[in-house]
């Protein structure tokens, strides 16, 4: 992250050498210009809240500056307060605006040409644009806004050149006359930039120059916003009625009659191609193949040149949990293609611009569970990798979602690892079992979720969200953003690896790990009826969730405990990485209390559906798992009720 601060306007990055400053609101193609200009890849989404922090590069002989996309300069957000000091600091601004939402964009472009610093517009995606039978009278923008405009399609490079040649016209916007006058006569010592921001009474600016905030922010705000209608009004023309089929389909994913069913099909296709062909048939052969028949005997076999393999390093090394054999076996074997999958798919459903039409046709039933449509992104990631999706939770807007979401994705999703692991099972067992799991699921989520939402202080927020339009992805940008991201998480992962693995052979050497199985013997044996041998599968289980997964399969045991087993494992608490990362994102007591609670609530909940189980088979053994599935349907419908009722009546 770089700082900014109302000294550094002073140019020392040499004599010709221009601060250039990307500026625009989320998703109009910023970071796409940063990584065409500059050569520097940024994580590049047809999907708003992308880029978290400033990118800095070289273009030309000239220092570009990618920031995050903010609707105006005003400090009401972290991101806002270090955009505006970007700007102020910017020896030329380059404004991008989205072409067909030139009615939002403008605000901010208005607000800047009120600053008085040198810029220019370019506006992005008119070929989206055209689609949509619209066009933009350019010489009209450029004489309403007093700067140079560029039309340009970033993703095929289209306008890039215009770009670099029309840069040193860049010159002060046309400013509003209510803000002309009203700084005629208001902080008349200060820059103009630094003097618009302090009328508007930003606090910051106001007190770094040792003056008093204006009061006329709604003022000028009205202002602004009207000169911006007016403006888009005056350049937006009307050439054809025909409306592009990908316009039309964009309307029909967010109707529920048309968008569930489309949805249904992308979640199973999603599943398809991460949970079937990548997590079993890629899998399958680089860790089943390559790995444990080729590159595991080869480890030993140079290993053993040089050390007893019986012996504690070489237990450590190349034994069951071995650093130079498990580690490197599920890093590189399991956990590479396994994300590397997940990310190209993700990509793009992102790059398509479906990922935001999945926020909002969920955005009524995560309402339910105190969240808005926003976090339907951190659970399907969470399906993928849990860890990821724990951290891109920071994209929700209040402290509240951002808990709820944490416990949900932390307590009842099971990343693709496991996943594998699970289908594999319960495929074995039948498809009612199958059937029953996802309920469990599904009901947990949807029951811990109201009980959170009820008695959580707060309320959910209002979903909020850019609809991009839909396109068609660009492969490059696939592939080099699914690349980046898995090299980004493997290195990441890679240490925590073998750090787990280190533990698990030092409980294997010491005899720790048969001691911990005789603790844990009450609750595996006298609470679930399980093994006393499944307390490793926890054990490992928290190492890796699809190691605790694996272990259930060597281990005798009937469909029942196998159920009971895959469940609880389900909930138990999540693996190292996921665990350090809710730590690092909720911080130290919260992070404990979490996993404390989810621990409690994974081995009650195992404990009771084992009971459940026991008495439907009692009752009848053909019944068993529609008996259950009966009174878990009950369970939720109370828990649910009961929660709407006393929140209606608070």
């Amino acid at each position: 992250m770089h700082n900014y601060n109302k000294n550094s306007r002073k140019n020392t990055n040499g004599p010709e050498q221009k601060r250039i400053v990307l500026v625009g609101t989320p998703n109009v193609g910023k970071s796409v210009f940063f990584h065409r200009l500059t050569g520097q890849y940024v994580d590049v989404s047809n999907f708003p809240g992308t880029t978290m922090e400033f990118c800095c590069g070289k273009w030309e002989e000239n220092f570009l500056i990618d920031t995050p996309g903010v609707y105006g300069l005003s400090s009401n957000t972290s991101e806002e307060s270090l955009v505006r000091d970007a700007v102020l600091t910017a020896d030329v601004v380059i404004n991008v605006v989205d072409a067909v939402h030139i009615d939002r964009d403008l605000f901010l472009t208005c607000q800047l040409a009120d600053m008085g610093i040198p810029m220019l517009v370019v506006l992005n995606m008119v070929d989206e644009l055209l689609a949509r039978g619209l066009e933009i009278n350019l010489t009209k923008l450029e004489n309403l806004l007093g700067v140079p405009v560029v039309p340009t399609v970033a993703t095929n490079n289209e306008g890039l050149d215009t770009l670099s040649q029309r840069l040193s016209q860049a010159c002060p916007g046309q400013p509003s006359v209510m803000v002309a006058r009203l700084l005629s006569s208001s902080y008349l010592g200060l820059p103009r930039g630094e003097a618009l921001l302090a009328l508007e009474g930003d606090p910051e600016v106001a007190a770094r120059n040792n003056v008093a905030p204006g009061g006329d922010r709604e003022k000028i705000y009205a202002d602004r916003r009207a000169r911006a209608n007016g403006i888009t009004a005056a350049v937006l023309v009307e050439r054809s009625a025909d409306v592009a089929f990908a316009t039309r389909l964009g309307h029909w994913l967010i109707r529920p009659l048309t968008g569930i069913p489309a949805l249904l099909i992308a979640l199973w296709l999603f599943y398809e191609l991460v949970g079937v062909f990548f997590a079993q048939t890629v899998v399958g052969y680089t860790e089943g193949i390559l790995m444990t028949n080729y590159y595991e005997p080869w480890i030993r076999s140079l290993l053993g040149r040089f050390i007893d393999l019986k012996s504690s390093l070489g237990t450590i090394l190349a034994g069951q949990f071995g650093l130079l054999t498990m580690a490197i076996t599920y890093v590189l074997g399991l956990l590479l293609p396994l994300v590397l999958g997940f990310y190209l798919v993700l990509s793009t459903l992102e790059d398509s611009g479906y990922m935001s039409r999945i926020a909002i046709l969920m955005d009524r039933l995560m309402g339910y569970l105190g969240l808005n449509g926003q976090a339907v992104v951190p659970m399907v990631l969470g399906f993928g990798c849990v860890t990821m999706a724990l951290i891109t939770t920071r994209l929700l807007t209040t402290e509240r979602e951002r808990r709820i979401a944490t416990f949900l994705l932390a307590l009842t999703v099971p990343c693709s690892a496991q996943l594998a692991f699970v289908a594999a099972i319960l495929g074995a067992l039948g498809p009612g079992y199958m059937l029953l799991y996802g309920l469990i699921i599904f009901s947990l989520m949807a029951g811990v979720g109201t009980l959170l939402n009820r008695f959580m202080p707060g309320g959910s927020v209002p979903l909020l969200l850019d609809l991009p339009p839909l396109r068609l992805p660009r492969l490059d940008n696939v592939l080099l953003k699914s690349w980046t991201r898995t090299f980004s998480f493997i290195k990441e992962a890679f240490p925590v690896f073998l750090g787990g693995a280190l533990l698990l052979s030092i409980l294997s050497i010491t005899g720790l790990i048969e001691k911990i199985q005789r603790l844990m013997e009450p609750l595996t044996m006298g609470w679930l009826y399980l093994p006393g041998e499944t307390a490793s599968a926890f054990i490992m289980g928290f190492i890796r969730r699809d190691f605790g997964t694996a272990g259930i399969m060597e281990i005798s045991m009937d469909p029942l405990q196998i159920f009971v087993a895959l469940v609880t494992l389900t909930m138990f608490v999540p693996c190292i990485a996921s665990t350090l990362v809710i730590y690092k994102e909720r911080g130290w007591r919260e992070g404990t209390a979490i996993w404390l609670l989810i621990t409690t609530l994974a081995f009650v909940c195992g404990g009771l559906l084992t009971r459940v189980l026991n008495f439907a088979h009692g009752m009848n053994p053909v019944m068993t798992l529609p008996l259950t599935a009966l009174i878990i349907l009950t369970v939720l419908f109370v828990i649910v009720f009961i929660a709407r009722k006393r929140q209606t009546i608070g």
